[in-house]
């Protein structure tokens, strides 16, 4: 008599057991599909004014808009952009603080021995915004194709100096990656000012830079374009070959995109994949970011999470070929 009321009490216990197992992971997603409730804010790594800091402005606007919150840039510069993504790591992973992940985040992964963080794996990968070519330049005295360059280059190791931003910096690890694939030995003069008069006067010779940072000297043949470093032609110069063209595989381009704390909901990443997606892909948006350098790309937070672990690994082999050291 006793064991049919025990099992139905045990019965009775299992379920609502499973009901309060559900009910967070349910309230959960609920909470998620509502998102955002409140303002959210996007940490820049960068100075207000430069190239990241405004297209995060552009894209968090556009946010504000499509989601009906607002999201705020928050500039933290500093260490090569690693203080703002150490921000990010540590916050909470509730989709209320954001990172405005650049590819230097790859760079830096392999360049600072003493990060406290993996960005790979504590940065979640939630959208990409787009892709940022840069040109290789040259002095127009010099050369006018790639293979000349390299020809000239192989005639004369140690007799051409390329420029860069600095040390361990983009334009710095992609004139390492054209000498190691190219083999050619060129003297790196890191600048920690614009180097542009000294190219003009051809006190160095060649240039790896953002496109939008001498297109003028482009338009008006002060510099000439050799090739762009993108794995395609870019839109912003439709006629000046990649140099994937000549050095097969060469592909090293910036991006911009935005992160999350590992552990954030996917239904959150989901959403703000979605939202970012459609941003980017809209005409006006689109010429608004290439008026800006930004080539415009959506990709899954899968895909982004692949190009971002495959750049880590591609510029790794960069600084250990170099011997390269943060400074």
């Amino acid at each position: 008599m006793s064991g049919k009321p025990m099992k139905l009490r045990r019965r009775k216990f299992l379920h609502l057991a499973a009901v309060a197992v559900t009910l967070p992971s349910a309230a959960r997603h609920v909470w998620a599909q509502a998102y955002p409730t409140r303002p959210a804010r996007i940490i820049v790594g960068f100075p207000a004014g430069v190239a990241p800091d405004i297209v995060a402005r552009v894209i968090g606007q556009a946010l504000s808009e499509r989601l009906g919150q607002q999201f705020i840039i928050e500039n933290r510069p500093g260490a090569g952009s690693n203080i703002g993504a150490e921000i990010v790591v540590r916050a909470p992973p509730d989709g209320y603080t954001l990172l405005l992940a650049v590819s230097s985040g790859a760079i830096n992964a392999t360049l600072y021995s003493n990060l406290s963080f993996n960005f790979v794996r504590d940065i979640a990968p939630v959208a990409m915004i787009g892709l940022g070519p840069f040109v290789m330049v040259v002095n127009p005295k010099l050369t006018k194709t790639v293979p000349e360059f390299i020809a000239y280059a192989r005639a004369n190791p140690g007799n051409i100096n390329f420029a860069s931003q600095g040390t361990g910096l983009a334009s710095h690890l992609m004139g390492e990656l054209f000498k190691m694939m190219a083999g050619v030995n060129l003297v790196h003069v890191p600048y920690s000012v614009n180097f542009t008069a000294d190219l003009l006067s051809g006190q160095v010779q060649v240039a790896f830079v953002p496109i939008t940072n001498v297109i003028e000297y482009i338009k008006d043949a002060r510099l000439r374009p050799l090739a762009v470093t993108t794995a395609k032609r870019a839109e912003l110069l439709p006629d000046i070959p990649a140099l994937s063209e000549f050095l097969s595989g060469y592909d090293a381009t910036g991006w911009n995109g935005i992160g999350a704390p590992r552990g954030t909901p996917f239904v959150i990443i989901e959403k703000l994949n979605k939202g970012i997606n459609a941003i980017v892909l809209d005409p006006a948006m689109k010429a608004r970011l290439i008026s800006l350098g930004v080539e415009p790309l959506s990709m899954t937070p899968a895909e982004f999470g692949k190009r971002i672990a495959d750049d880590t690994e591609k510029w790794a082999k960069v600084i250990k070929f170099a011997n390269i050291k943060a400074e």
